[in-house]
């Protein structure tokens, strides 16, 4: 057995000491690297690092077809067709009596073909003028169209709907649409479900193939741009793309236009996008600019032929806004980017497709 005295079982309580209050804390020393980036400065991930295509060649076409020529240039272009036209009638004249002193057969055979260019030209003249008569009687219903619709005045509508049947009365394919107008207008009473019940009849198969037209033009455009590396070979390829959609925009509302009438009506039609805003990115281009910048990182022609086709369906949708007898009232305005989208699946297959 051991001498030591045996400890106590029980709890044991161990008295610490009271925790020094007010005690100064120590400097703290920051022991990173103080040239080291930070996280904080790190660019947002949605920021897109590379800037936006830009639409060079719907520009220049813009540039070259929207912007009227000063008095001056006019001034010189009228005098210059002027003393060229004068110059060559005095040397056709000439030409014409020094064959008839030579050679009178020859000579009664230049005054016969003379004659008849005469009358050509006068024929193409009556053409273009009554092409803008047509134009001028469009815009006039469309003008009516929205008085009847302000004022709520069911006897204008009517005189509307008749003028809007007159147009389309020697179109045989819409003799369907006109009987189904004929028959159903006896059921409204009042000028807004008038002037609705006659765009849905006889403007929806109408607004069909504009939609058509619009999405070949946008993706014509959107290939040459992207495919065609010449200097002004995408900008002439616009161009006559951007003309020939207009065109069709007249012909399928009713107002054919000649090669003037058409130039005309180009003019008329970027006026009316500068006039209401439309050139500004507006929420149906912010997705497909988007997209053409997100493309650009790829490619910068692509993102740029993107960018280009939108525009070209936001000239399409200004043309019938312009050929358009009626003004939008229930049906669906076109959206750029839907069709952008239909015209760019043409491209690797059927666009009817869903």
């Amino acid at each position: 057995m051991s001498d030591q005295p045996k400890r106590p079982r029980g709890p044991v309580l161990i008295q610490l000491d009271e925790p020094v209050r007010n005690q100064a804390r120590a400097p703290h020393v920051d022991t990173s690297d103080s040239d080291a980036p930070s996280p904080a400065d790190a660019p947002p991930i949605d920021e897109p690092s590379a800037p936006l295509p830009r639409p060079r060649t719907m520009e220049m076409v813009t540039r070259l077809v929207g912007r009227p020529p000063s008095r001056m240039t006019r001034f010189f272009i009228n005098t210059g067709v002027a003393l060229f036209t004068f110059l060559l009638g005095v040397a056709a004249l000439d030409f014409i009596n020094g064959l008839m002193v030579s050679y009178p057969l020859l000579g009664w055979i230049a005054i016969t073909l003379f004659g008849l260019f005469t009358l050509a030209c006068l024929g193409m003249a009556l053409r273009e003028w009554r092409a803008w008569r047509r134009f001028a009687k469009i815009d006039a219903l469309q003008r009516q169209a929205g008085a009847a619709l302000a004022d709520d005045s069911f006897d204008q509508a009517k005189l509307v709907t008749d003028q809007l049947v007159g147009i389309y009365a020697k179109r045989p394919e819409m003799e369907w649409q006109r009987q189904r107008l004929a028959e159903r207008r006896h059921e409204t009473f009042d000028a807004t479900a008038l002037l609705t019940l006659a765009e849905a009849e006889l403007l929806a198969p109408l607004d069909q193939q504009a939609r058509r037209e619009i999405e070949a033009a946008a993706r014509t455009v959107a290939a040459t741009t992207a495919l065609v590396p010449l200097a002004l070979a995408d900008v002439a390829a616009a161009l006559a793309a951007n003309l020939r959609m207009i065109r069709r925009m007249a012909e399928i509302y009713g107002g054919r236009a000649g090669a003037v009438g058409g130039w005309r009506l180009a003019r008329t039609v970027m006026t009316h996008l500068i006039a209401t805003g439309a050139v500004a990115a507006g929420d149906d281009l912010v997705h497909t600019v988007a997209g053409g910048g997100i493309l650009a990182k790829l490619s910068r022609r692509f993102g740029e032929g993107l960018v280009n086709g939108a525009l070209t369906a936001r000239v399409g949708i200004a043309a019938m806004e312009v050929c358009r007898p009626l003004p939008f009232i229930a049906q669906p305005r076109p959206k750029v980017g839907n069709l952008v989208t239909r015209g760019l699946r043409g491209l690797f297959g059927n666009d009817d497709q869903a």
